[in-house]
């Protein structure tokens, strides 16, 4: 699935939640920390794991609604 991140993007602290301008609001399932300031990136989800454009690795997600 492909969308962007709704609004202000400032990277994975451990326990990000994640809201896309699709609707859906996600969650960090795995421990990493990563500072980076972006507008509305774009992100890929595959199975259970999210790249941030911009990011050097995809990151475990679980969805929350």
């Amino acid at each position: 699935m492909k969308s962007r991140i709704e609004g202000e993007w400032t990277g994975w602290d451990g326990s990000t939640i994640v809201k896309l301008v699709n609707g859906s609001v996600w969650e960090q399932a795995e421990y990493y920390y990563r500072y980076q300031y972006k507008y509305r990136p774009e992100v890929i989800i595959e199975g259970h794991r999210m790249h941030v454009d911009g990011m050097p690795k995809a990151i475990r997600v679980r969805r929350l609604s």
